[in-house]
């Protein structure tokens, strides 16, 4: 059982990226046997066999292995805030625009800014930078293959433009794909990249310290231009915005001040 188990997640880090080895090895085989016992199956390498030559069943097994709480379009009249007011004010003084989505989990924030903006311009001019501490989400996002349930919010026109239906589950366009690159990175230990126009860190600072929170929000400053916006979660409401040289531009919505500003109200520094 051992040698069968560890060539078997030899086998898929090999096809999907994904390293079923980073997680406890007595649970995680607990669950795969679990999963392919009541598949009808009697060893991991019968159950291999059926995954490598059956895209439902890999997806199954992959929506099964790794854990999938995010969705495409979350809280959806934020994502038309975004369309409707933040986004024309900011290609009003840039058509190319640097946005980064940090701790993007398996992908559906980075391609929904992506497809948020197709409505804006062409998707040969978005390019979005898409980070998260965990290669594993990072394998699942690259692949872009989601449970029906994690589109529940998409718009009926954008879900028939970029999504194709393959059994159960939905695979994001390619097009739409080419335009997020994504990276490994830990918000609390890398440095951070600068000049961004738009930074998305959505449901992700709940899970800090305030202390932590606060080295974040600072950071998250300095990595934007004047004029740029950081986007929170719903339940992340920044209540001292000018602590970080931000103001309220919209509910959720932080607009980095000018350095002028922040020299003339002493809050710069």
């Amino acid at each position: 059982m051992p040698d069968e188990y560890m060539d078997f997640i030899a086998k898929i880090k090999k096809m999907t990226g994904i390293d079923l080895s980073l997680y406890k090895e007595a649970q995680m085989k607990r669950r795969l046997v679990s999963l392919y016992e009541k598949k009808g199956y009697k060893t991991f390498g019968s159950y291999f066999q059926v995954i490598e030559k059956d895209n439902g069943a890999l997806n199954e097994f992959l929506d099964r292995m790794t854990i999938n709480v995010s969705e495409f379009y979350r809280n959806a009249k934020r994502w038309e805030v975004l369309e409707k007011k933040i986004l024309p004010r900011l290609l009003g003084t840039s058509r190319k625009l640097k946005i980064w989505s940090a701790a993007c989990s398996t992908g559906e924030e980075p391609y929904t800014i992506a497809m948020v903006l197709s409505n804006l311009l062409p998707l040969s001019q978005i390019e979005i930078h898409a980070t998260d501490i965990d290669e594993n989400v990072l394998a699942r996002a690259k692949m872009g293959i989601y449970p029906a349930r994690s589109l529940n919010e998409v718009p009926s026109d954008i879900k028939a433009k970029y999504f194709s239906k393959n059994g159960d589950f939905y695979e994001v366009a390619d097009e739409i794909k080419r335009t997020v690159k994504f990276k490994k990175h830990n918000l609390l230990a890398d440095r951070f990249d600068s000049g961004f126009d738009l930074i998305v860190c959505r449901n992700v600072l709940i899970y800090f310290t305030e202390e932590a929170k606060h080295t974040l929000y600072n950071k998250f400053s300095e990595s934007l231009k004047e004029g740029g916006v950081f986007f929170v979660g719903s339940t992340e409401q920044i209540f001292n915005p000018t602590t970080y040289h931000f103001d309220t531009e919209d509910t959720f919505f932080y607009k980095k001040q000018s350095d002028k500003f922040a020299l003339s109200t002493g809050r710069k520094g």
